[in-house]
């Protein structure tokens, strides 16, 4: 009598393939799900940081505010100056009348009005108003007599409201024409030291007069004054055409209709020294104007022509040799000759007006051209807003302009990032990163070369390191070690992997860099003296195998032999390192390096991070190409061996090529975790952006950066966006790395087979 098992019946069996196709689908359908979100994560990422770092290249805005006639004037009147409060609310002007005019800025309706008087009491008028920086100006009165002002706001810069904030005009300077000397055509002033002005008058023949007051104080509180006057003239073809002089009035520059551009030292103030004389464009073209760039370095030249460029002294032999006028920064031209140059009161973009009446607002460090603004009226006079936020602007109808800039990262360019730029105070253009100095004039350094080059050289020395040794051990653990002693040793390699890589980084700043500090040369010397012990030791194990005293070692177990040759290895490096530094670098190698190759040692350098960085990166290539060789199939490796080849060609010739997608795998993945550690670089290393391939020096990597400058860098500014540019170039590369990995792993696989 048969029985039919009910669970066999083809009913059952449909259902249990049925539920089993749909539990298939599902998981299928999760799968895809799951990878679809990570996916899209990822582009999130990137698309987040990506809207942070844009704005970098975004162009700068100008927002017209107003345009407006000043009311209430009934004075047929000439406006020298203009300038604006710093929320851009109220502006004022000086007429040649003496007369400072303080109006709306949105309606032009005159708050208040001072009038200016020449030092004698009287108003002659005046001949030229001539702006300096933080709203001062040097007023040259018709009867030769001077005065330096400065017109300044309430604290509170008219935050409270509607109405005009109030304004005062302080007299910095005052003098009256002396003798019968010449009138001057320009008079400047300047203030470095309190008590201490300096001032300069220009007179006609080309001829100056400097003089300097000192104020001293003795013990007994009792106050000397002491004033240097001393006449000089500028001994050159042509006449000079416009003017610059430094804050601490140390440097006098001028242009000449013959296109020339002069210099003077008057740190001496009784001995003024001429210092350069250079032609500033082959056509000879004349000076129309001049003025310095923020911090007094560069000097912004522009001629008649239209062309417009920064100077500033460099070296053309490097350190210690003298310094002369060059040509730095060539700025976009105008259509026709430059009127007035004006400098921004915060960075290094530069204000510039032609005949045109045209405004073109230039930033010197990163050559851009950032905007050009204009009205239906040519434009005669400007001033900058004191926060460099604005301008104000007076067109040949005498109506006034206001607009509002938003101008907030002017030194970023791909030059900048990316190429070589002559710095101020730097002999030749050079990739630096320097995001902070101790002074407000700082020029910004952002250079993003040196942090990729460090990058790569970090990754560079690791993977050289790591790679042999972690391909090398995977390669005999796989293949020639026994089981037993297996089963231990990958585990305990693959538990380095969780090793907080700030413990690796801290162990090789503080402990490992120090004693190599200590044996340098012995480590050079190990580098040879291991491997000879080594290979001398497998020498002996293939003469002495068969003796009886060594049979009992097992196959899989020869590398226990090893372990005594590599303590006599180090041990004989560490003795013959100190007596080779004895005798071939007079005890000290570091000394010897420095003085026959100018190459300095950096105790956090290089080498240091090739041994941290490496053992940190070598469990992960160890166990991925570890699992790559063993799951080459048996049977070939079982083939080859039955034919009579040895264990080592079976394992170069048939496993590591069969494994050599999943080993390239590896290698890519680890070069992947090189290129992106943080702490381990930003711990062992000295984090000095350079470019240089020693193994001596230290090195920034862009991962490293971003820890340092972030905690430093303000919100939304030029450094926290690069630092965020940073992390999509990092992105970029790990994309890079991973698309070259995939490509190359299915050529390997198409070659090599499928496993």
């Amino acid at each position: 009598m048969a029985f039919r098992n009910k669970s066999n019946s083809p009913h059952d069996t449909n259902k249990f393939l049925a539920r089993a196709k749909k539990s298939d689908r599902l998981a299928a359908w999760l799968i895809n799900i799951g990878g679809l979100l990570v996916v899209v994560s990822v582009i999130g990422i990137l698309l987040l940081i990506l809207k942070v770092a844009i704005p970098l290249f975004l162009s700068p805005e100008a927002t017209h505010l107003s345009t407006v006639s000043i009311k209430g004037s009934t004075v047929a009147t000439r406006t020298l100056a203009i300038g604006t409060d710093e929320n851009l609310k109220t502006g004022f002007s000086i007429d040649d009348q003496g007369k400072v005019t303080l109006f709306d800025s949105r309606t032009g309706a005159v708050s208040d009005t001072i009038s200016l008087a020449a030092p004698g009491g009287t108003t002659p008028g005046i001949a030229a108003v001539t702006p300096a920086p933080d709203r001062h100006y040097d007023i040259l009165w018709k009867d030769g007599s001077f005065s330096a002002i400065k017109i300044t706001f309430d604290a509170d810069g008219g935050q409270q409201a509607a109405e005009a904030p109030p304004a005062k005009v302080e007299t910095l300077l005052a003098e009256q024409k002396g003798g019968a000397a010449s009138v001057p055509l320009m008079s400047l002033a300047r203030f470095s030291e309190e008590n201490s002005p300096s001032r300069l008058d220009f007179l006609p023949g080309n001829r100056f007069l400097f003089s300097k007051k000192t104020t001293t104080t003795d013990l007994m509180g009792n106050d000397t004054t002491t004033q240097i006057r001393t006449p000089f003239a500028a001994d050159i073809q042509g006449n000079i055409t416009a003017l610059a002089l430094d804050s601490k009035a140390e440097f006098l520059y001028a242009g000449t209709d013959t296109g020339r551009l002069l210099r003077w030292n008057l740190s001496d103030a009784e001995a003024p020294q001429l210092l350069d004389s250079v032609l500033t464009n082959s056509k000879g073209s004349a000076v129309t104007a001049l003025n310095l760039v923020f911090g007094d370095v560069s000097i912004a030249v522009s001629n008649a022509d239209g062309s417009f460029s920064t100077w500033f002294p460099a070296s053309e032999t490097g350190l210690g040799s003298s310094k002369t006028l060059t040509r730095i920064h060539p700025l976009a031209g105008h259509g026709s000759a430059i009127t007035a140059i004006l400098p921004s009161p915060r960075n290094k973009t530069l204000y510039s007006l032609d005949k045109n009446g045209t405004i073109n607002v230039d930033h010197m460090t990163s050559e851009r051209h950032l905007l050009s603004l204009q009205t239906e009226k040519p434009l005669v006079l400007f001033a900058v807003a004191p926060r460099d936020n604005g301008l104000i602007a007076l067109d040949a109808d005498n109506r006034i302009t206001m607009w509002q800039i938003s101008n907030p990262h002017p030194e970023i360019s791909f030059k900048t990032l990316f190429a070589p730029v002559w710095y101020e105070n730097y002999d030749k253009p050079e990739f630096v990163w320097q995001s902070s100095s101790a002074n407000d004039d700082f020029e910004p350094k952002l250079s993003l070369t040196p942090l990729i080059f460090g990058t790569l050289k970090g990754t560079l020395y690791a993977m050289l390191f790591a790679v042999p040794l972690a391909l090398l051990g995977a390669i005999y653990t796989s293949q020639f070690m026994g089981p037993r002693i297996k089963n231990f040793v990958k585990p305990a390699i693959e538990i380095m992997a969780a090793i907080p890589s700030v413990v690796i980084g801290f162990l090789a700043g503080l402990w490992l860099a120090p004693l190599m500090d200590k044996g340098i040369v012995s480590v050079f010397v190990s580098v040879l003296i291991i491997p000879l012990f080594v290979f001398i030791s497998i020498l002996l194990w293939k003469k002495f195998q068969n003796k009886p005293l060594l049979k009992g070692i097992s196959v899989g177990y020869e590398f226990l032999l090893l372990i005594p040759a590599l303590l006599l290895g180090i041990y004989a490096s560490h003795a013959l390192g100190g007596m080779l530094e004895t005798t071939l670098f007079a005890g000290d190698f570091k000394l010897w390096l420095f003085d026959s190759f100018g190459s300095r040692y950096d105790q956090r350098n290089s080498i240091i991070i090739a041994f941290a960085l490496g053992l940190a990166v070598i469990p992960l290539i160890f166990t991925m190409a570890d699992d790559a060789l063993a799951n080459v199939p048996k049977n070939l490796s079982a083939a080859s061996l039955a034919i009579g080849a040895s264990r080592w060609q079976t394992a170069w010739r048939i496993v590591l090529p069969s494994a050599l997608p999943g080993i390239f795998s590896a290698v890519m993945i680890g070069f992947g975790r090189a290129i992106g550690e943080t702490m381990i670089v930003l711990m062992a290393t000295g984090n000095t952006p350079i470019l240089n391939w020693s193994i001596f020096n230290g090195f920034r990597s862009l991962s490293a950066n971003i820890a340092v400058e972030i905690p430093e860098a303000p919100v939304f500014g030029s450094l926290y966006r690069v630092l965020f540019l940073s992390a999509v170039l990092l992105f970029i590369f790990t994309f890079i790395i991973n698309t070259v990995a995939e490509i190359l792993r299915q050529n390997f696989r198409k070659k090599y087979g499928r496993f």
